[in-house]
């Protein structure tokens, strides 16, 4: 009830207990430490088209898509008034990108990774736009040289270093979990002061949470489909109330105001309740050892112990009412 009504839910007692007991807390980074809505910085051509014909092409294999990176995409084409062509055979291609045809020819939106031989300078143009924190993709055509370069930047959320810190005070590490780019995800893990892994596939994600698992207790905060799996893995799930419906099915508990300052007070919460379960029990068994002792040697009588059971009960009850008045 306390946690509810400072905007996070927990789903039974279980994950209350496991919540008190993490000593790592794994993040996502897009839509859980930034805001997941990036926006489109840099566009160029690398073949000599007008830059708004490469924009436009890219926001057509990014229709219908969902990913924060498609939408800043087609929202910049939007923004620009651009027509968009029909584009068919839409198709996600996981760890790398998008792809579609548009008029007879394979469009495919990809990672640099993914791009073979991309040549020296326009590596290190990559390489300097991944420093600053920024998601590079390439629009080629398929069997050809890439045709433009996009750079898109997500902004931290303006809470989360307080909340880093806050999780630091309590004693808990944290570690960034994303499949974009290690610059990139260096360069923002960087600023946040935590550890971080990148390049990772859904599959990666799990592997690293198990990995962690063998040595820690871990929770998994995240707000995607592809997080879903690594807060399954994890000792304890946590949503943020913006993410998917699959993310808040499969998660332990959710933070519904979507502010990651309120994970480390769930926390103190979960460490104030189980100190409250141990408080009750030992001054239920106290009470009532103490009593049944007292009844034997006849100092006290057995109407008195019956009481006093009764008091216990209000008393454990009382103790346990504290808790809702955390903030």
């Amino acid at each position: 009830a306390a946690a509810t009504r400072q905007g996070a839910l927990i789903k039974g007692g279980a994950a209350l207990e496991r919540l008190a007991h993490i000593d790592t807390v794994a993040f996502d980074k897009t839509g859980t430490l930034t805001l997941g809505k990036p926006q489109l910085t840099e566009l160029t051509s690398l073949d000599g088209r007008p830059e708004a014909e490469l924009l436009a092409l890219a926001a057509a294999i990014e229709q219908g898509s969902h990913h924060p990176l498609a939408r800043a995409v087609v929202a910049a084409a939007s923004e620009q008034g651009l027509t968009l062509a029909n584009a068919r055979d839409l198709r996600a291609l996981p760890g790398m990108g998008v792809e579609g045809r548009i008029d007879g020819a394979l469009w495919q939106l990809l990672a640099p990774s993914r791009v073979p031989a991309l040549g020296e300078a326009l590596e290190g143009q990559i390489a300097a736009l991944e420093r600053q924190g920024k998601t590079v993709i390439l629009l080629c055509r398929m069997g050809e040289a890439p045709s433009a370069l996009l750079a898109l930047r997500d902004q931290i959320r303006p809470d989360a270093a307080a909340a880093l810190r806050e999780l630091k005070a309590l004693g808990l590490g944290s570690m960034m979990l994303t499949g974009d780019n290690p610059r990139a995800a260096e360069a923002i893990a960087g600023e946040l002061g935590m550890e971080w892994r990148a390049s990772l596939l859904p599959e990666g994600k799990v592997e690293e949470i198990a990995r962690l698992a063998k040595t820690r207790k871990v929770a998994m905060i995240g707000d995607g489909i592809n997080d879903a799996p690594a807060m399954k893995r994890a000792s304890i799930g946590i949503a943020m109330g913006g993410g998917t419906d699959v993310a808040l099915e499969t998660a332990d508990a959710a933070l519904t105001h979507n502010q990651l300052g309120g994970l480390a007070a769930m926390i103190r919460l979960s460490r104030a309740a189980l100190a409250n379960i141990h408080q009750n029990i030992a001054l239920a068994l106290g009470l009532k050892a103490i009593f049944l002792v007292t009844s034997l040697f006849g100092i006290t009588g057995l109407w008195i112990a019956v009481l006093a059971d009764t008091g216990a009960t209000a008393l454990v009850t009382a103790n346990a009412l504290r808790l809702l008045r955390k903030r």
